[in-house]
């Protein structure tokens, strides 16, 4: 798929210098342009490159001032990074644009499809299944029934939904996520064994949340496992039953959030995070890479290592940690003089 200049600069309110009819079918690193790519220049240390590049197209923010020639058409906007942005957006949605039913897939005639639909082959898609308008199945999807999906929203190749989940508009749920499967619940019997709890809830995500590969989310024991709006999921998170995550909190891969602990808004927990379960967290909290959560978290607190604690009390410690062999040999010492004494 070609753009013109003319194209582009419309879409991002830019104006062109240069040829206004140059076609680009591709984004590149300015760095690493070619002909008929598109690039942008946001960051200073990367302005030597704009005049060596081979792109097409290159846009620059306003500021910018040349102090050479430049071969490609510069299309000027206020802000070159939003600018990308913007046209990465919209290049994704046009690639992504796929509408129809393909063969060999299997649509539930109970179930209602919206409009500009698309179902890629191999998918499932169960009894009393709601899709909304411009929804994307991806081939090798299974949607169990009683499932709704709103407008808007893509699930990648892979993804399973269990039956009666609910996903909101504008998500995006990646490959191999697996959305209302069992909770974890079991119970201790006389002798030994363990005697499985059914897990009779489900899952609800609410709009713009995207969720990365690989992920699990678990249905409730009763009621529902929520993910608020503008939550983003990286790959592989463990989300466990009745688990509640607040609006716009993002959480970084391999963490895992026991059952029934309730996340606040606007978090932001790093990459190997554990947290058990039952706990309160607060709103705007921020939780370092593989710290271990154990207790309830005031609002707006910043948490290191695990167990963890309060993050300037964490780096205090550490500096006495990193000494420890060194504060050790000096209490051999004091000790040894002692005892000459």
């Amino acid at each position: 798929m070609k753009f013109k200049a003319t194209e582009i600069a419309q879409l991002l309110q830019g104006t062109i210098k240069g040829d206004e009819n140059v076609e680009v079918s591709t984004l590149s690193k300015i760095e690493e342009g070619e002909e008929g790519s598109i690039s942008f220049l946001a960051n200073p240390k990367y302005e030597h490159f704009i005049y060596t590049t081979r792109a097409s197209i290159v846009i620059v923010s306003k500021d910018f001032v040349a102090t050479d020639s430049i071969s490609s058409t510069l299309i000027v906007v206020e802000d070159a990074y939003h600018a990308f942005t913007q046209l990465l957006q919209y290049y994704n949605s046009v690639k992504n644009n796929k509408i129809g039913i393909e063969e060999l897939s299997k649509i539930d005639t109970s179930a209602k499809l919206g409009e500009n639909v698309y179902v890629g082959s191999f998918s499932y898609i169960g009894k009393n299944v709601i899709l909304g308008n411009n929804v994307k199945i991806y081939p090798s999807v299974t949607i169990g029934d009683n499932v709704i999906i709103e407008d808007n929203t893509i699930l990648f190749s892979g993804v399973q939904v269990y039956e009666d989940s609910k996903i909101g508009k504008n998500c995006i749920i990646h490959s191999n996520v697996v959305i209302g499967s069992d909770g974890f619940g079991f119970a201790p019997t006389a002798d030994g064994s363990f005697e499985k709890i059914p897990q009779i809830g489900n899952v609800v995500i609410e709009d713009n949340v995207e969720i990365g590969s690989g992920s699990t989310i678990d249905r409730a024991t009763m009621g529902s496992t929520i993910i608020r709006k503008g939550v983003k999921l990286d790959n592989q998170i463990q989300i466990a039953h009745n688990v509640q995550v607040g609006e716009n909190t993002v959480i970084a891969s391999q963490s895992g959030i026991a059952g029934s602990t309730k996340i606040g808004r606007n978090c932001m927990i790093g990459g190997q995070v554990g947290i058990v379960g039952h706990l309160t967290i607060g709103d705007y909290v921020q939780i370092q890479a593989q710290s271990g959560i154990n207790n309830d978290i005031e609002s707006k607190t910043q948490l290191y290592g695990s167990p963890a604690m309060e993050a300037s009390s964490f780096r205090k410690s550490y500096v006495y940690f990193r000494k420890f062999p060194e504060i050790v040999k000096r209490i051999e010492n004091l000790e040894k003089e002692i005892k000459q004494k």
